[in-house]
């Protein structure tokens, strides 16, 4: 099993939707896919048409063992799962402080999981919080959002350095451009010195589109309702660069749980939004 957190320390640049997309297109590659949403705001949880409701609460769900596998939840694609985010995430950190071991307890309730699905994904509180230390100690690889502006380089960096503090095993970091818009020239200009500084930075980038806003009144992935504009083919090539490195074979991040014939991604023919 393959876990990929989704993380920025700043909100309102995309993760959680591209945590969403990314568990959708995964599911629609055969990919038996489970997302944990750990924001407290439960977003992912309303997108994927979930109850923001945890029995027992996130003192329950840490302290108690087996207690995950009791909180997941269907939606309505397959191979796709839920974990629900609830307000009680919001102390989690509490709980977390009040635990040994703190920074290991999300990957030890992970692991059971191994058994059941291919890939995690973690959406993870904007926060340098014990939650997302422990998210980022749980994953394999880590998906950085990062909007083409000013202070991206800095932000970038302190998440780079939380991931620099954690112990080896270190998972390794994609960071990805979000929320493009390339009719402003500074987001050209950063997005270009973001490109020329940083080699490990993806091919694809997600712009600003009214398809993806179009997620929250739909309650729905991209693809089911606008498959064919820029923001669902640049999920979809996002998506092919982290399958990339996570397939068998691949050095670094590579799994065996990850399935050595999943469907190839439909074609789409692209049109602007």
């Amino acid at each position: 099993m393959l876990t990929v957190a989704v993380y920025n320390l700043k909100g309102g640049v995309g993760k959680t939707s591209a945590a969403v997309n990314l568990a959708f297109l995964a599911a629609r590659d055969g990919y038996r896919t489970i997302l944990w949403d750990l924001d407290p705001q439960a977003g992912a949880t309303y997108l994927l048409r979930g109850r923001p409701k945890v029995k027992g609460g996130a003192r329950s769900l840490i302290n108690k063992p087996g207690q995950l596998e009791q909180r997941i939840r269907g939606t309505e694609f397959d191979n796709l799962d839920l974990l629900p985010a609830d307000r009680s995430y919001r102390a989690m950190d509490l709980v977390l402080d009040r635990t040994s071991h703190s920074t290991r307890r999300l990957g030890d309730q992970l692991r059971p999981l191994a058994r059941r699905y291919d890939l995690v994904l973690l959406d993870c509180p904007p926060s340098a919080s014990l939650v997302s230390q422990a998210a980022l100690r749980a994953a394999r690889l880590v998906l950085i959002p990062v909007i083409p502006a000013t202070l991206s380089f800095r932000t970038l960096n302190q998440v780079t350095g939380l991931v620099k503090e954690l112990k080896a095993p270190r998972p390794a970091m994609l960071p990805f451009l979000s929320l493009v818009d390339r009719r402003r020239r500074l987001h050209r200009e950063v997005a270009e010195e973001l490109r020329a500084g940083l080699p490990s930075l993806a091919r694809a980038a997600i712009p600003i589109s009214s398809a993806v806003e179009q997620m929250g009144p739909r309650r729905a992935p991209v693809h089911t309702f606008a498959a064919s504009t820029r923001a669902a083919l640049a999920y979809q090539d996002l998506w092919a660069e982290v399958r990339g490195l996570t397939s068998p074979g691949h050095g670094g991040t590579s799994s065996s749980a990850v399935p050595k014939s999943a469907a190839a991604t439909a074609h789409v023919e692209r049109e602007e939004v």
